[in-house]
């Protein structure tokens, strides 16, 4: 099962695809930025997600390249496939040899579909869900999986689970234009899985940016960013070492040294990355600071 959609606001387009497939997210999930997004399944042919955005980033609209492509292919009638271009048109095929329960929904922004699902009822719920829910499209998009599970999802069962989001503009830098692109390969609860991925997605992006506001040393957005970041994924001490690092490099020593202690006491090796940090120059070489920091791994 698969939902594709396009939210109208920020023009960010994405694909989240659940199966009993191994592997799924390098066949399934296809995304481009200001271009389009797809999703193959069924007999699942890679080609409509190379093909299909190759035809929108040349301005063709999505029905009229899922038609294109569906008549030049002989098992199209196996396949099932839905598309959706940057300026909002939806497209969905669901073959007559689909393996049931077979079939789409297209709604405003976005097409759900499903194959080989224990019910007719699944992709339903996946469309109400997606209608409901409030939040971003990644949310949107992961609540329509979980609805579509909750309604029976895949009749084999659960295995593997992919997520691709995508900025509704293209900066020519396709690692910089890609919000989420995960993928769970195995597991017995994927959703889950992959939910807490784009969690931690979510922290890592404030992380990153608040290393951003830190090199032009705007320390109250970079503060900002990285406590965030910490609140969102406490269980990761490199983001709770990031924080004190901006806490101490915005002068603000006193507050980094609790931080500093925490993530000292609960893994060590923080000790010796922070010699290296300042052999590096990440962290200043002025020993009366740096002394202090060094005495929270011995608990003073």
């Amino acid at each position: 099962m698969s939902i594709i959609a396009r939210d109208p606001q920020t023009g960010e387009m994405g694909v989240a695809v659940e199966s009993h497939y191994f592997s799924v997210g390098p066949v399934a999930p296809w995304a481009e930025a200001g271009v389009g997004a797809v999703a193959t399944q069924a007999t699942a042919e890679p080609l409509y997600g190379q093909l299909g955005l190759e035809m929108m980033r040349y301005g063709k609209d999505a029905p009229s390249v899922l038609r294109a492509l569906a008549a030049a292919d002989s098992a199209s009638e196996t396949r099932q496939v839905a598309m959706i271009a940057a300026r909002g048109n939806v497209a969905a095929h669901t073959g007559s040899k689909a393996t049931p329960a077979a079939g789409h929904l297209i709604g405003k922004n976005y097409s759900v579909q499903g194959n080989t699902m224990s019910s007719e009822k699944v992709w339903p719920a996946m469309a109400r869900a997606f209608e409901q829910k409030t939040g971003d499209l990644g949310d949107r998009l992961l609540a329509a999986l979980e609805a579509g599970q909750e309604a029976g999802g895949d009749i084999r069962g659960q295995q593997t689970a992919a997520i691709i989001v995508v900025s509704g503009t293209s900066t020519r830098r396709p690692w910089k234009d890609r919000i989420f692109d995960l993928r769970v390969e195995d597991s017995p609860e994927p959703i889950t899985e992959l939910k807490r991925l784009v969690r931690l997605q979510r922290a890592y992006r404030l992380a990153f940016k608040g290393d951003d506001f830190a090199g032009e040393k705007n320390w109250g957005q970079a503060l900002s960013s990285y406590r965030k970041a910490v609140e969102l994924a406490p269980e990761k001490e490199e983001l709770r070492y990031g924080l004190a690092v901006v806490l101490f490099l915005s002068g603000r020593d006193e507050e980094s040294l609790p931080v500093f202690r925490q993530v000292f006491r609960e893994h060590p090796i923080w000790v010796e990355i922070t010699r290296r940090n300042v052999i590096s120059g990440d962290l200043p070489n002025d020993p009366p600071r740096i002394k202090r920091i060094f005495d929270q791994g011995q608990g003073k």
